[in-house]
């Protein structure tokens, strides 16, 4: 799972049939620096499957590869990035 940031959304002109009714964002994964909000801490931007409604600045977490595709088993969707979840709040705590 990855934490990343929603910075805008996909517009299709054509989508396939088995992903009608959602939503395609574009996301920078976040390391633990990009978390804490510095800039060397942010990924390179990429494409998630969104049905759980998330917007610009947005904290998802991100299933990627074969599990992405794993909720909507057995139907088949192609795609690479699922939103898992949109989070409220990220604690991080030191170890000791």
């Amino acid at each position: 799972m990855i934490i990343s940031e929603v910075i805008g959304k996909v517009t299709l002109s054509k989508c396939h049939e088995s992903l009608n009714a959602s939503t395609w964002r574009i996301a920078v994964p976040l390391s633990l620096e990009g978390i804490h909000g510095q800039k060397k801490g942010r990924g390179e931007p990429f494409v998630i499957y969104d049905e759980l409604g998330s917007g610009n600045g947005c904290l998802l977490a991100v299933t990627e590869g074969m599990e992405a595709a794993a909720p909507f088993h057995p139907e088949v969707k192609p795609i690479d990035a699922y939103n898992s979840a949109i989070l409220d709040h990220i604690s991080v705590e030191k170890k000791i």
